[in-house]
């Protein structure tokens, strides 16, 4: 074969790569989600999830499809999760509920976009070079809700002025997790108060806490930010109620289902922005250039049923305070 022939052999074959490629692609690009929460408590966020979308330009069902997996507060499932939704294959693959999800996308893929919802540091993760310029096939959403530990102890003193033996509660078993109760006992010894940490990785272990709880009552407890906790919320909020405690717990889908009071950031709005990274992505952008994003919104929610049935009076300076009021 002469060189000129083997060249232009080549090249015509170079050209028509892309072209089977693209033949190769679905009609309708397929977005990933993969939470470690459960379906039915997440219901809320995958709603603003396709808000974001709508913004960018997409609709699950007009030009765009959805394939939900979510682990039920289970770590050990999200492996398979991710690389079954990564062998689909999909477009992009959008991540909610925490850093294990996250974690267990980007193991599972170096190439197909992934776009977080996460509570701690994405940097101190390893899930991103840095919070302005991601690098890599990661960007997403950081709610910080790892550091909020310490503005919720204190809320909850305020609540509790005369309250000695505090009690807090987290997921030592996630990154989150470990860094709020570290986050707790500083706070704690700031204030000069006392507190007891409980761990709970499971149901079962739930049930343990509030079981010692229940021998060795606490003045106030501070529930911290954990997906087991999301897909446990009816459950966790009836252990609390029946033990008479009061507490705080991370979002406000706890306060509005009967916890006392909450404090968060807007968590909705960040899986909107999700939605709208996910759309910016399907329509080119290069996750490495899109920046981390973090909360400007925070919102202190009070349950004035809750407190009325646990003989709390709330201080007129907290309730001036809140954003929302339940009655």
């Amino acid at each position: 074969m002469r060189r000129r022939d083997f060249v232009t052999l080549v090249g015509g074959a170079a050209a028509a790569w892309p072209l089977a490629a693209r033949a190769q692609q679905p009609a309708t690009p397929v977005i990933g989600f993969l939470s470690v929460r459960s379906a039915v408590d997440s219901a809320r966020l995958v709603a603003a999830f396709g808000k974001g979308l709508e913004e960018a330009g997409f609709s699950e069902g007009r030009n765009l499809a959805i394939d939900h997996r979510f682990a039920d507060g289970r770590l050990d499932r999200l492996p398979e999760l991710a690389a079954d939704l990564v062998r689909r294959p999909v477009a992009v693959l959008v991540t909610a509920g925490g850093a294990p999800s996250a974690i267990a996308a980007k193991r599972a893929t170096p190439n197909i976009p992934i776009v977080f919802v996460i509570g701690n540091d994405p940097v101190a993760a390893g899930l991103v070079a840095s919070l302005s310029h991601p690098g890599g096939n990661v960007t997403g959403m950081t709610i910080i809700s790892q550091d909020l530990a310490p503005k919720r102890l204190g809320l909850l003193r305020e609540l509790t002025p005369n309250a000695t033996r505090f009690a807090g509660l987290a997921n030592l078993k996630t990154p989150e997790g470990q860094v709020q109760a570290s986050n707790m006992k500083a706070a704690a010894q700031a204030l000069g108060l006392k507190l007891r940490m409980f761990e709970a990785s499971d149901e079962k272990e739930i049930d343990s806490v509030f079981a010692t709880l229940a021998k060795d009552k606490a003045d106030a407890l501070l529930v911290g930010a954990d997906a087991l906790f999301d897909v446990h919320r009816d459950k966790l909020i009836a252990l609390v109620a029946a033990a008479a405690i009061p507490a705080i717990y991370q979002f406000r889908d706890f306060t509005t289902a009967g916890g006392l009071m909450s404090y968060d950031p807007d968590i909705a709005d960040a899986y909107r922005q999700a939605g709208v990274y996910a759309g910016k992505i399907l329509k080119g952008a290069l996750p490495s250039d899109l920046p981390i994003q973090q909360p400007t919104k925070f919102q202190l929610v009070i349950n004035l049923k809750t407190a009325k049935d646990l003989g709390l009076e709330i201080p007129p300076t907290l309730l001036a305070r809140a954003d929302e009021v339940i009655e």
